[in-house]
């Protein structure tokens, strides 16, 4: 899955759980049944889960290109650089 899927997941998970959660605080209280609202919020995140936990296809739209290891071999390694700073404290 690339970024740009990862993102779309995110916003497709919250949509969805927030539809099924007003739905079913909307049906359940005019049918004054929590059962019903809960059966109705547990099809959700089931549908949830379905739509976002599998790597659909429509995910993979925006593919990451990586460097060929053969290629990587030939620009060294970044190294890490760590700066300390130098203030000097002096007591007067």
């Amino acid at each position: 899955m690339d970024w740009q899927g990862q993102k779309l997941v995110e916003q497709l998970m919250q949509i969805l759980l927030v539809i099924s959660g007003v739905v079913a605080l909307v049906v359940g209280y005019t049918t004054e049944s929590f059962r019903t609202m809960m059966l109705i919020y547990a099809g959700g995140v089931v549908l949830t889960t379905l739509v976002t936990v599998p790597n659909w296809p429509f995910y993979n739209h925006h593919p990451l290109k990586w460097l060929d290891p053969s290629e990587a071999e030939k620009h060294p390694k970044p190294e890490v650089v760590s700066v300390a700073s130098k203030k000097k404290f002096s007591k007067k």
